[in-house]
């Protein structure tokens, strides 16, 4: 260190009250003899495998065991939170939130795996909060990240015990199984940069060369949908093979902009400067027969429902963007 940077650094920490509260957080706990609310389990294995595509051999069958990356949703509460949590961690948000830092997103997370999970093991785990960094400045604002570490424990199926156990309290583990990994998650705590300038842009469509031929026709107010010749199958997203028979060539059908709403959320959350919230999103079925995503308009988001009919129009947000949206009609609405 050269001469003068341990003074400005002291002083830079000296400025920064809030943060020194912080730091004594460190190594406190955050959650005590957490337990799972389930056993892992083959129900909770597949679900996940099929959310990820994932097929391998070694996650199904009479020796399956769990996805690794499946350690975090062993811990998981659910809406109703797990017992035995400190009041440490929220005590260190609540300062967080009384000293303007009020929004929080999640940056990273680390996971080491140390032996695998099989369906019927027994879950519990500790969490510590690991580290508070220094007042940080980012482009969302400025915060602190806070990292806590969960190590997991797990009682293995084949060694549950064949005696009665005694009743525990949640501040007292059940059972103290062998190390199975460790989670390591990360936030950032932040108060929102204040900006004067006015909304940043609607985000762009990413248009490659498989399906720029359906934007320019969005763009002359034409919405196409791709049909392959050799079928004759109608397919939307656009593709650049036929998933029915895996033909190459294509040709396109313009969409008579009729539709049904199949399905649809109303998002809320989180807000970003280029949407007004609440808005509808839906699945639409187009007369045609598939189905595309795109914003509903024309009545209140709360009065959107399935099978209403909507009608295509064209929306132009600014000089250059312009996107198909569906419109309910007036005695739907």
């Amino acid at each position: 260190m050269r001469e003068g940077e341990g003074g400005s650094e002291r002083a830079a920490v000296g400025e920064d009250e809030l943060g020194v509260r912080l730091k004594a957080y460190e190594g406190r706990a955050a959650a005590v003899a957490g337990t799972g609310k389930d056993p892992v389990n083959m129900p909770m294995i597949r679900h996940w495998c099929e959310a990820m595509g994932d097929t391998n051999p070694a996650y199904a069958g009479p020796d399956a065991m769990a996805p690794p990356t499946m350690l975090q949703a062993w811990t998981m509460g659910g809406l109703s939170g797990h017992e035995g949590r400190t009041g440490d961690y929220d005590e260190l948000l609540g300062l967080l939130d009384d000293a303007g830092c009020t929004s929080v997103v999640a940056t990273d997370c680390e996971q080491e795996y140390v032996r695998p999970l099989r369906p019927g093991d027994e879950i519990t785990f500790d969490t510590v909060i690991e580290s508070v960094s220094q007042r940080k400045t980012t482009k969302l604002g400025t915060g602190y990240f806070v990292t806590t570490r969960t190590d997991i424990r797990a009682k293995q199926a084949l060694d549950a015990p064949t005696t009665p156990t005694t009743p525990t309290t949640p501040t007292t583990p059940a059972f103290v199984g062998p190390l199975v990994g460790t989670h390591r998650f990360r936030i950032l705590k932040y108060a929102p940069a204040h900006r004067d300038h006015k909304p940043p842009p609607r985000p762009r469509p990413v248009v490659n060369r498989d399906n720029a031929g359906f934007w320019e026709g969005v763009q002359h107010h034409r919405l196409l949908i791709q049909r392959c010749t050799d079928c004759t199958t109608l397919r939307f997203p656009w593709l650049p093979g036929c998933n029915g028979c895996g033909g190459p060539d294509w040709d396109t059908v313009e969409a008579s902009g009729e539709g049904t709403v199949y399905s649809y959320v109303v998002m809320h959350h989180p807000p970003f400067p280029a949407f007004s919230p609440p808005y509808a999103v839906a699945l639409i079925e187009l007369a045609e027969g598939v189905r595309m995503i795109s914003n509903v308009v024309g009545a209140p988001c709360d009065k959107v429902r399935i099978g209403m009919p909507v009608r295509l129009e064209f929306q132009s947000y600014d000089d250059e963007l312009v996107l198909p949206v569906f419109r309910i009609l007036e005695d739907a609405a």
